[in-house]
């Protein structure tokens, strides 16, 4: 194609990003003007005004942010907008007992990889047409309202789980974008919605989820699972055996169920392993172990003691005596004082006799106020009371 002819036909660059992302490995592609999102603002905005991202360092003026494009690229005049189906089967293999669960996103590769693979293949496409740098790759490492753009580009609409739903495939899906400062041909905003299926809100363990869309992220497992602080201890039950992330709303949504397993193979899980980590090996997790396992997947940007915890959870909701052991030595030996105050949580829930002489012995050990508290809070259905 002559280069020259086409660089400012908007409909003949719209047609080359969406080539160029297909060939990169984009499931689908489309594009959306640059005007900033006010729709998208006002409901971050909403969003944080009820606290529902309380554990992140949001606020109004992030939303400004992520609503403009321009923010990110100046002069910026359309968003290429492209999804990557991730859904894969589990291993084979199965589960092993006394195993957690990891979202299926986290099972291989690191998606950012992948994602900055394709948009900088459609970003050197439109930096070729426009014959100079033209473009910003934002793949979940900027500000930018992704499922916002993403509908307006046509891609999809916004389920009540709160992810965008493609057609074809699904929820699971990756979302990346380019910015350029080019005039790209925009596509028409998707129009379809969850109707009255309410499937992803009754699923959901810890009722996170409003039904209109909306989602109270303190209470969601995929943020419990990730946040650097401790879980509140009303919500540690409800997160069963997720140790990164949560799949539940998602695995119930028809369009992903009829969507199937046939997503980008770098994201399926190499062993059983992956998919289902050994709980006790894992709450013994270190820093060198760490980098050598996670350091180039999703879930290696937390570092190891937040897997720590959250492996000392899935093992109290786990009810099992054998792990009783491992808690005893997270109780008295991690570094980590969240750590040590989850392990006697799940020691408490466990409760066997050898459990609570553990708690006891820690009760007088323990120096941090935090764990001590946890220690007396996993004790007290126990004390003998006065007649």
């Amino acid at each position: 194609m002559d280069r020259s002819r086409c660089s400012d036909d908007p409909a003949a660059l719209r047609a080359r990003a969406i080539a160029a992302g297909r060939a990169a490995g984009a499931d689908a592609v489309g594009v959306a003007d640059a005007e900033p999102d006010v729709h998208a603002r006002d409901a971050l905005r909403a969003a944080f005004a009820r606290g529902d991202y309380a554990t992140w360092p949001y606020d109004d003026a992030y939303a400004e942010r992520a609503t403009s494009p321009q923010s990110l690229l100046p002069g910026a005049r359309s968003v290429v907008c492209f999804a990557v189906m991730f859904g894969t089967t589990p291993p084979p293999a199965g589960r092993a007992p006394l195993s957690g669960r990891v979202s299926n996103y986290a099972w291989g590769a690191d998606y950012h990889r992948v994602l900055r693979r394709i948009g900088r293949a459609i970003a050197a496409e439109l930096d070729a047409a426009a014959g100079e740098p033209a473009t910003e790759v934002a793949c979940d490492t900027a500000p930018l309202s992704e499922r916002g753009f993403a509908r307006r580009a046509g891609l999809g609409w916004l389920g009540k789980h709160a992810n965008l739903i493609a057609p074809r495939l699904g929820s699971f899906v990756f979302l990346g974008e380019v910015l350029t400062t080019l005039a790209l041909a925009p596509d028409a905003p998707s129009r379809k919605s969850c109707g009255s299926c309410t499937r992803c809100v009754v699923a959901c363990p810890t009722e996170a989820l409003r039904g209109d869309g909306t989602i109270d992220a303190t209470r969601c497992i995929s943020d419990l699972t990730q946040r650097q602080d401790g879980i509140p201890r009303a919500l540690r039950a409800l997160v069963g055996d997720w140790i990164w992330g949560c799949d539940v709303c998602q695995e119930v949504c028809p369009p992903t169920r009829l969507a199937g397993a046939a997503g980008n193979l770098s994201f399926a899980a190499g062993n059983s392993t992956d998919a289902f980590p050994d709980l006790q090996q894992l709450l013994g997790l270190r820093s060198s172990a760490f980098k050598r396992r996670y350091r180039k997947t999703a879930m290696g940007w937390r570092g190891p003691a937040v897997l720590r915890r959250n492996a000392a959870v899935a093992l109290g909701n786990s009810l099992d005596r054998a792990s009783v052991p491992a808690l005893v030595r997270a109780l008295a030996a991690d570094a980590v004082a969240m750590v040590r105050g989850h392990a006697a949580w799940a020691l408490g829930r466990i409760a066997s006799p050898a459990a609570l002489a553990a708690l006891t012995v820690a009760a007088d050990e323990e120096a941090d106020p935090e764990v001590r508290l946890e220690i007396g809070e996993a004790l007290k259905p126990f004390a003998r009371r006065d007649r």
